[in-house]
């Protein structure tokens, strides 16, 4: 099901301040939309908001978002024609020895530098990092610790918008839909405070009432498009009695070590179980201003664990710079298939000896019945 067909971005709708970030991209259907809204005030979030009308609109209180209880500062007119919701919150960057292991369930207390924080991070304005040709915005921040030293580093959220489905040109080339949009998380610069740093991202999930979120895998044989990398992975949304519609959060298996990546940079990527208790969402996060408060006693709150790199692979020290690439989208997740190129590789390698075997079958029997028919009885 494809359902947007005209897409436009808008920055701070509302407001004439620069100061702070949040971005609007309404992609309008035949007779719906879906609003996504992405803002680093607070934790850098993505809301997706579904509504059955082409002019649902979207409406900020920046007084009362910009404030300590911000419930409520951000809603879709009219109310009736949403119909599903739910956000992405992308909370903390965690930093570890990976000179042991890579997996972070193994790796020692001890092994772990202070956590950043992002929604204590200081975020460039998007003034001039927005191209609205391209449907491209970049949110780009510093931790603002002075006891962490960023430098000409920082940590960074590209997202992108579609209108139509394709398959992203770059590295993994993500199959997408004119129904998704792309976020590409970077690290580029930071001082490692290790010679053999690590970086695991976590992200929380929010959906509306008590539904949930559900870890998906699959594998293909198939590796075309990302070389080496056989596995996508998904969150799910799994819809209760009251609705019907679903979102997703998809991404291959795979990072980068460069801002141009080939297969050579490819760096190993790893999830890890999906928690669905004990969840805790940042008290800073545009997340509140639309669901409300307590979050977590009122909506279904998930959180999982990416980490970046593996013990047979480089330091992030040596390049300084990660990227991974993520689409969240409404309905059902793009599913890769075969291309029509390796169908016909498969096809002739298949195909072959199958021709061969059966072309040598009907020789030999054509060779049995020439002997049996020269065949003269002794009287």
């Amino acid at each position: 099901m494809e359902i947007s067909i005209w897409v436009s971005l808008e920055y701070n709708p509302g407001s004439n301040s620069s100061s702070d970030n949040l971005l609007h991209v309404r992609a309008v259907g035949h007779n719906d939309t879906i609003h996504y809204v992405w803002s680093t005030i607070g934790a850098p979030t993505v809301l997706l908001v579904y509504t059955g009308s082409q002019n649902s609109s979207l409406h900020v209180n920046w007084t009362k978002l910009l404030s300590p209880s911000p419930s409520g500062a951000i809603h879709i007119e009219p109310a009736s024609s949403v119909l599903y919701s739910s956000a992405v919150i992308f909370a903390k960057v965690f930093e570890y020895n990976g000179v042991n292991t890579s997996d972070l369930l193994k790796v020692p207390e001890d092994d772990f530098y202070p956590t950043y924080n992002l929604a204590n991070f200081t975020w460039e304005s998007l003034g001039g990092k927005i191209n609205e040709t391209m449907l491209t915005a970049t949110f780009q921040g510093v931790s603002s610790s002075p006891h962490e030293a960023f430098g000409n580093g920082s940590i960074s959220f590209q997202v992108t918008a579609y209108e139509e489905s394709s398959r992203n040109p770059r590295l993994p080339h993500l199959l997408h839909t004119a129904n998704c949009s792309k976020v590409s998380f970077a690290v580029d610069g930071v001082p490692p405070r290790g010679n053999h740093s690590r970086f695991a991202l976590e992200i929380v999930t929010v959906e509306e009432r008590e539904e949930c979120k559900r870890l998906e895998s699959f594998r293909s044989i198939d590796d075309e498009y990302t070389p080496t990398i056989f596995e996508m992975a998904q969150l799910v949304s799994v819809p209760d009695n009251h609705s019907t519609m679903s979102s997703f959060f998809q991404w291959k298996t795979t990072a980068y070590s460069s801002q141009h990546p080939e297969r050579a940079d490819t760096i190993h990527c790893q999830y890890y179980p999906l928690q669905t208790t004990n969840c805790t969402i940042p008290r800073s996060s545009i997340a509140h201003a639309y669901f409300g408060e307590e979050l977590e006693k009122h909506h279904g709150v998930a959180a999982i664990n990416i980490s970046f790199g593996s013990e047979d692979s480089e330091a992030y020290d040596e390049k300084r710079y990660l990227s991974w690439s993520a689409l969240i989208g409404l309905g059902e997740p793009p599913k890769d298939t075969f291309s029509t190129l390796v169908i016909a590789i498969l096809a002739v390698g298949l195909g072959t000896p199958v021709v061969l075997l059966i072309a040598g079958s009907i020789a030999a029997l054509f060779t049995q019945k020439k002997r049996y028919s020269e065949y003269e009885p002794i009287n």
